[in-house]
């Protein structure tokens, strides 16, 4: 086809996503560790008393779809959620977008409460940390899935800690709404530049490769070293003429690294979009296409934020609670659009920098990423109902104490060793009698 047509396909899919804003709702999504209780170390996929049996297990459990590749089971759908599994076997628990915090928390805690006492039972933990805190990635099997097989292969040849996001890292991810292009584009420009100022106030990787990470934001050096073609912050975000003609473009000059046809998965990495994209393609390879690019913030048929550190239960819904106040009130938006309006790709660029050197001391246009954020957390306040309000309570006693939650954890570890570390970044269950 020709670039111009596919192109339109690809506006028209940015169209159809677009929701009045009386219709709003809020996706999220978790990842989790499968931590062995005794050793701490990963637990693989396979085998008895593996993540791979313990889907099973919950698939039937819920009564869900299951999503295999070839014989191996790999998730599952059900009714408001789904489950599937990141290359190093990391757990995601994907919700339904909901018109309500109160909803989706409801829909998490209830599949959660049965899964991890199914682990809990097999001697296991789900574990909330940015980054594993024992085993290295080079110990960590690749999930038996052809496209991560595809992804691990084009990786080697791109940035230096691919393969540290694939098998060692964990997040948490929240999916907004957009009402129009103008709404995109300014969702698009306000996030990428609160960016560093979100990396680092949900910093959770206090090991990095079985060692004491001694800077700060690991997730957001690692995204910015993994693929400089698809991931980390882009510079369209900051261009004046953003559009959803320009994201199309950026989708449509980058490799889909693989193609599914016919059951089957063919490599395409010396390939761009455009050039593979055929009369009888559809929707199935846009989906695929606009999915593996991982850039900060990511466009979809909602606007997709990704710089989040796995954190637990409740502190993972400050982050919902947050991006809903800030970015689903009109006024906070135009504020933020008027606080940030000098700030370009380079400003930003800087400001991740200095982060990871400074953490919540580093300076970002004239105050520390901790004044920001103590700002953001009360913007955000006025932008919610107040039955809402109280899921920024985690939040706001974390920034009260001056530190990131990957600093306190640090602490631990130097005051109680990786056994106090551990325990405060489960998922904790009541042990059975």
């Amino acid at each position: 086809m020709k670039y111009i047509d596919v192109k339109s396909q690809l506006i028209e899919y940015f169209k159809n996503g677009e929701t009045k804003s009386s219709d709003y709702k809020v996706g999220a999504e978790f990842e989790h560790f499968i931590i062995d209780k005794k050793t701490y170390k990963t637990v693989s996929y396979y085998g008895k008393n593996g993540v791979g049996e313990s889907i099973g297990e919950l698939c039937e459990i819920f009564s869900a779809d299951p999503i295999k590749d070839g014989d191996y089971i790999l998730g599952f759908q059900a009714e408001n959620f789904a489950i599937s599994t990141e290359p190093g076997s990391q757990f995601e628990v994907s919700i339904k977008a909901q018109d309500s915090i109160e909803k989706l928390e409801k829909i998490y805690l209830d599949f959660i409460n049965t899964a991890k006492n199914l682990f809990s039972k097999k001697g296991q933990y789900m574990l909330c940390l940015g980054y594993h805190p024992v085993t290295k990635i080079d110990e960590i099997t690749l999930l038996p899935k052809e496209r991560y097989r595809h992804m691990f292969e084009h990786f080697k040849k791109r940035g230096s800690m691919a393969h540290n996001m694939m098998k060692g890292s964990a997040s948490v991810q929240v999916a907004l709404d957009y009402t129009c292009e103008e709404d995109f584009k300014e969702k698009y420009f306000v996030g990428s530049a609160i960016s560093p100022i979100l990396y680092s106030i949900f910093d959770n990787s206090p090991i990095f490769e079985n060692k004491p990470y001694e800077e700060h934001n690991l997730r957001e050096k690692i995204w910015e070293n993994t693929d400089s073609e698809r991931s980390g912050l882009l510079k369209l975000g900051f261009d004046e003429d953003l559009s959803y003609e320009k994201y199309a473009d950026f989708i449509l000059n980058t490799t889909p690294i693989f193609e599914e046809k016919n059951g089957k998965v063919f490599d395409v990495s010396d390939k761009k979009l455009y050039e593979i994209f055929e009369e009888d393609d559809g929707e199935d390879l846009i989906f695929h296409a606009i999915s593996i690019v991982f850039p900060d913030i990511r466009l979809k048929t909602y606007v997709e934020f990704r710089m989040f550190d796995s954190v637990p239960y409740p502190l993972n819904y400050s982050i919902v609670a947050l991006l809903k106040g800030l970015f689903y009130s009109k006024e906070n938006l135009d504020q933020l659009k008027e606080k940030f309006k000098s700030v370009d790709y380079q400003t930003c660029i800087q400001a991740k920098v200095d982060s990871e050197k400074y953490g919540l001391a580093a300076k970002y246009l004239g105050k520390t990423i901790l004044e920001h954020a103590n700002e953001l957390v009360e913007m955000a306040k006025s932008g919610l109902i107040d039955e809402e309000k109280k899921y920024l309570d985690p939040l706001e006693k974390l920034l009260a104490s001056k530190k990131t939650r990957k600093e306190a954890m640090l602490e631990i570890l130097e005051d109680q060793g990786l056994e106090g570390l551990i325990k405060e970044s489960i998922l904790e269950v009541e042990d059975e009698q």
